[in-house]
């Protein structure tokens, strides 16, 4: 393309030195749709092979006794989605952004003030440059800088719940499964990595993730495999817990003239679906086509091409927050009736190969 970017990054990158035996506690679903852009892009065959793990299965549990069972065989596909660190992810990223001939790294720097007008789009920087452009792409997360100084408002829901993270070695083998609990104290899930090894999201009241980041490593390997039924038997602590606080936001506005916010600077979803960041590479995939595409005398900040890239993603954006919130709230609420009912509903979808076939289809395009 014969586009000329720009990016601001506000610090160098320090990535962690990682070896056979030491992995990111923090790590993404991608997607097999988010792997072939990854691909097309010139990203995923650098990653190092050995250090990504496919999902080859999926056991999913209610919290009674509800269960739903997903397999990559029975689809027709090589995997349902590859578990990637985030640290190996961020340094290819990194790493091909630096190859890229008509890209500009800015690093560090800092924003100081950003003006939109009918011509172009200036942003200043804590030294004082100003960058001039057509379009300005806020990728900066769920705490953006540049929506905010566009002025653009967003509705935030607290879960009043952490996400803890932490690693484990394993008694037995996970077999390419990733498996999640719906509990009454939150959603559990274990998702494989290399080896005998699996990290685990926790996402739970703020409480009790607190209480879990407190734990002794002993206390707290038995806490994940109980919760999990002891499906891989005894687990051994391999990086300490970390928590991040959940919540749903979603931006008033995702374009407006010379603007647009992509990822977690536009939405953010609970994360068990594990899909926040195969939405955030679908915007920027969807972004990026539009951008290629467009005539050679459309200005980049139009507010009609931005449209039409905000309406292309806004079905996918809302249905997965609206499903995803819903689960939440739906195995949040207390009562036994209730729990019958969402565990009858899936051992029904269990039952139902067509359904299932549509969720997954659903998955591995998103």
């Amino acid at each position: 393309t014969s586009l000329s970017v720009a990016v601001v990054e506000s610090r160098l990158p320090v990535f962690p030195l990682m070896n056979d035996d030491t992995f990111d506690a923090r790590v993404y679903a991608i997607s097999p749709a988010n792997a072939g852009f990854l691909a097309q892009v010139g990203i995923w065959r650098h990653l190092e092979q050995a250090r990504l793990v496919p999902v080859r299965a999926m056991a999913v549990h209610g919290d009674g006794a509800g269960r739903l069972d997903f397999s990559a065989y029975a689809s027709g596909v090589p995997a349902l989605a590859w578990i990637a660190e985030s640290s190996l992810l961020q340094r290819e990223l990194w790493e091909t952004a630096k190859r890229q001939g008509n890209l500009t790294l800015l690093c560090p720097a800092t924003p100081q003030a950003l003006t939109l007008d009918a011509n172009a789009a200036r942003l200043t920087l804590v030294d004082g440059r100003v960058l001039r452009a057509r379009l300005v792409v806020a990728a900066d997360g769920a705490d953006s800088w540049t929506r905010s100084a566009a002025g653009i408002t967003v509705d935030v829901k607290p879960y009043d719940q952490l996400g803890v993270v932490a690693n484990f070695s394993t008694a037995r083998p996970h077999r390419d499964t990733a498996f999640q609990w719906f509990r009454a104290d939150g959603v559990l899930a274990w998702l494989p990595l290399p080896g005998e090894r699996i990290s685990i999201v926790w996402s739970t009241p703020r409480v009790q993730g607190e209480e879990l980041l407190a734990l002794p490593a002993d206390v707290l390997c038995e806490r994940v495999a109980a919760a999990g039924g002891h499906a891989l038997g005894d687990l051994r602590l391999l990086t300490p817990p970390a928590a991040f606080p959940l919540r749903l936001m979603r931006a008033s506005r995702s374009v407006m003239p010379r603007l647009a916010l992509i990822g977690d600077a536009a939405h953010t979803v609970h994360p068990l679906s594990g899909h926040g960041v195969n939405l955030g590479f679908q915007d920027a995939r969807v972004l990026a086509e539009a951008l290629c595409a467009k005539p050679t005398h459309v200005d980049c900040g139009d507010l009609a091409l931005l449209r039409r890239f905000a309406r292309a993603r806004k079905e996918d954006v809302v249905m997965l927050q609206t499903v995803t919130d819903g689960l939440q709230r739906l195995f949040a609420a207390p009562g036994r009736p209730l729990a019958e009912l969402r565990n009858l509903g899936f051992n029904l979808t269990n039952r139902l190969p067509f359904v299932k076939d549509a969720l997954v289809r659903y998955a591995l395009a998103s």
